[in-house]
């Protein structure tokens, strides 16, 4: 597996992955990635290249037929190896509707908080700071189903920075946003230490916001 050029520590190795969807040919073949602390890693590559698949492997919601996963310094290979990834690794689902479930705002942002065990006092400050920070002080008692898809991106986002994960997986994370919104995430991206895995088929997003680019073709990372 290459080596990463940060000097951080290595929070996620993914070495030689190779999956394939039930019969068909392999999305992942053979594909290695290292992730260290304070990287901003842009992930490209075409429609249906597994871009998704490799995020959701990283947090073992699928799992490889072949290679290993490791994460924060153990391997992880069964169900309960990654409860703990999943308390510090963000996943941001690239449909809002796969992220909100709650009634409210306020609930859906405060359920990862509250399931890392913060007390309800703590999630209720986390829960307002993160929301003021995307410009979403006043939505807290929202219906989320009311809400329109660039306000849901939003309140995706703000989900998963509530849980102040130490890695951010984020898959489209501009997707219907209009200009003044896609440009406080970019300013909040920036402004953050967590190291990054951004999928975007926007290459001028890409470009602003990573410190290297790899690109996932025939089920392999080549880094740009």
């Amino acid at each position: 597996m290459r080596e990463t050029e940060s000097n951080g520590r290595v929070l996620v190795g993914l070495d030689r992955l190779v999956f394939s969807y039930e019969d068909n040919a392999p999305v992942l073949d053979g594909a290695s990635l290292s992730v260290s602390e304070g990287e901003r890693i842009g992930l490209t590559g075409s429609i249906g290249s597994g871009k998704t698949t490799l995020l959701h492997i990283i947090v073992g919601l699928i799992k490889p037929q072949a290679g290993t996963v490791r994460a924060f310094g153990a391997e992880r290979k069964k169900e309960h190896d990654f409860w703990e990834v999943r308390e510090r690794v963000g996943l941001l689902f690239q449909d809002p509707e796969d992220q909100l479930f709650c009634p409210t705002v306020r609930e859906d942002v405060a359920f990862g908080p509250l399931n890392q065990g913060r007390t309800r006092e703590e999630t209720s400050e986390i829960v307002s700071e993160t929301l003021i920070s995307l410009g979403l002080g006043g939505y807290a008692d929202r219906i989320t189903h009311h809400l329109s898809g660039g306000e849901k991106s939003l309140v995706s986002i703000a989900s998963v920075l509530a849980m102040k994960p130490d890695l951010l997986l984020l898959d489209e994370p501009t997707t219907g946003l209009d200009p003044d919104s896609f440009d406080r995430v970019r300013s909040i991206l920036l402004s953050l230490s967590q190291a990054m895995i951004i999928v975007s088929h926007d290459e001028r997003f890409i470009r602003q916001m990573t410190t290297r680019q790899v690109r996932i073709e025939g089920g392999r990372l080549t880094d740009l």
